[in-house]
C-alpha cells in the first residue's frame, strides 16, 4: 500500500495525542450527526469530547451518553459550546467543530467556530445562500482554520483514483460529462406526516433556495467538477416539484457549458421509485471513457475503443491503481469498503491539516484533496444560479465563479 506520506495533501508534522471534536447536531433520531462522528474517530485520530447535539440544552445532555461523551461538556447552543470550551485549559478543549444540523444553521454555527480559532467540518451545503458562504469564505481567510465540507462521495478511493487519472491526462481532453443522484424516498409526501428528515429538506426556510437539487444536486455536481477540475461557463436548468403541496423543487436537470467547450449534464431525483443513494458519474474524453456508481463503490469502468474493457477494483496493492486512491484504503482488495469509509477520508485528509496547523507549519487552503469551503462557496452558487435558471424558463446564466477550484 502507498504510504501517507506519498500523497501531496499528507503531512510529515505529528501530534502526538488525538485531536478534540464537537459535535453539532446528531441528537437523538438523527441520521447524518451519528455518521459524522463514526467517521471522524475510524482511525483513532480524533476523538468527541464536547457537542451541542441539539438547540435544546436538555435533548442535547440527554443525547450525550449515546456519543460517551461528560453531560457537562453537552451544550445548548455553538455560543455556549465556544465560550466554555474556550475557557478550558489549552490541553483540554476542542480542537475543531463538526456541523451536522440543518442547513439553514450551517452559517452561525460555522462562522462562531472558525472566529474563535476551531477547525471546522461543515455538512453540505454550505449555508443557506451564497451570501453567507461569501462571508464564510471571508471568516475563514481571516481566521486561519482548517476548513473541510463533506461532500464525502470525494472520499472514495476509486474517484481519487480517477480523479489522479483524469488530472493526469490518461482520458485526454474531457467533453462530456453525466453526473446523476436518483433517489426516490419522497415519492410521497412525507413531510405532510412530520417525517423528520423530510420535513427540513423540503422547509425553504430551512433548507433554502433549493429542495432536491440543494441536497443531492449539489453532490453530483461537486463529484463532476472534482474529478475532472474542468470550469463551468454557463448553465440552463430546470426543476420541478412533482408532488402536490411541496414547497420545494422533487427533481431536476441541468445543462453545463464548460469553459473548454464540453458539456456537462446534473440530474438529481427524489422521486423515482425504487431507487436508493444512486450516484451515477460518467466521464467521457478523446483517449478513454470511465463509469462509476455509488452503490458498486468498489469497481470503475474504463473504456477505449478497439480495446477490452476493463474493470479497476479498488486493490491498494495494485501497480494500476494512482497513489491517491491507494492512500484512501484501510482494506485489502475483495474486502468492501463503503460509505462510512469514504466520509472518512473527508476527516483524514483535513485531520492532516489541522495538524500542521498545530504545529504552527503552513497547508495548503484551496487546492485540497478534501472538499474546502471554496468548494462550498461554489455549491452555493451553483444552488443559485441553477434556481435563477429554472425560474426563468431555462435561461442560460453564467456559472463562473472567481473563487472556483482549478
Amino acid at each position: 500500500m502507498v504510504e501517507e506520506s506519498q500523497v501531496q495533501d499528507q503531512t510529515n508534522g505529528v501530534l502526538n495525542r488525538k485531536l478534540r471534536m464537537a459535535l453539532t447536531g446528531g441528537g437523538l433520531g438523527a441520521f447524518i450527526g451519528r455518521v459524522h462522528a463514526t467517521a471522524a474517530v475510524l482511525d483513532n485520530r480524533a476523538e468527541l469530547v464536547a457537542g451541542a447535539f441539539s438547540s435544546s440544552e436538555a435533548k442535547s445532555k440527554a443525547s450525550a451518553p449515546g456519543y460517551d461523551v461528560c453531560p457537562d461538556r453537552a451544550y445548548g447552543s455553538i455560543h455556549e459550546l465556544v465560550e466554555k470550551e474556550l475557557a478550558l485549559p489549552e490541553d483540554k478543549r476542542i480542537d475543531f467543530v463538526s456541523v451536522a444540523t440543518p442547513n439553514h444553521t450551517h452559517f452561525e454555527i460555522a462562522k462562531t467556530a472558525a472566529e474563535a480559532g476551531f477547525n471546522v467540518i461543515c455538512d453540505k451545503p454550505l449555508t443557506f445562500d451564497l451570501a453567507q458562504a461569501e462571508q464564510l469564505v471571508d471568516v475563514v481567510e481571516k481566521s486561519g482554520v482548517v476548513f473541510a465540507v463533506t461532500h464525502n462521495y470525494t472520499g472514495y478511493p476509486l474517484i481519487r483514483h480517477a480523479r489522479e487519472m483524469i488530472l493526469g491526462g490518461e482520458l485526454g481532453e474531457i467533453q462530456a460529462i453525466r453526473a446523476s443522484y436518483i433517489q426516490g424516498w419522497l415519492r410521497t409526501r412525507l413531510e405532510g406526516d412530520d417525517q423528520k428528515q423530510a420535513a427540513w429538506r423540503t422547509d425553504p426556510t430551512k433548507s433554502g433556495a433549493a429542495g432536491c437539487f440543494g441536497d443531492i444536486g449539489t453532490h453530483a455536481y461537486n463529484l463532476a467538477r472534482y474529478m475532472t477540475g474542468v470550469l463551468p461557463d454557463q448553465v440552463s436548468c430546470h426543476l420541478k416539484t412533482f408532488v402536490d403541496g411541496r414547497a420545494l423543487d422533487d427533481y431536476g436537470h441541468a445543462v453545463i457549458k464548460l469553459e473548454n467547450g464540453g458539456l456537462l449534464t446534473v440530474t438529481a431525483s427524489q422521486i423515482s421509485h425504487g431507487r436508493e443513494n444512486d450516484v451515477i458519474i460518467e466521464i467521457d474524453g478523446t483517449k478513454g471513457s470511465l463509469a462509476w456508481r455509488q452503490e458498486n463503490p468498489n469497481e470503475m469502468i474504463v473504456r477505449e475503443n478497439g480495446k477490452p474493457h476493463a474493470i479497476h477494483t479498488r486493490d491498494p496493492n495494485a501497480p494500476f491503481l494512482k497513489a491517491s486512491g491507494a492512500a484512501a484504503c484501510r482494506l485489502p482488495a475483495g474486502h468492501p469498503e463503503g460509505f462510512f469509509e469514504a466520509f472518512a477520508n473527508v476527516y483524514r485528509f483535513a485531520f492532516d491539516a489541522m495538524i500542521q496547523r498545530a504545529n504552527g507549519e503552513a497547508f495548503e487552503k484551496k487546492n485540497t484533496i478534501y472538499p474546502n469551503v471554496y468548494d462550498g462557496r461554489e455549491g452555493m452558487f451553483f444552488i443559485q444560479q441553477c434556481v435563477a435558471s429554472s425560474q426563468e424558463n431555462g435561461a442560460w446564466l453564467n456559472l463562473k465563479h472567481d473563487g472556483a477550484r482549478r
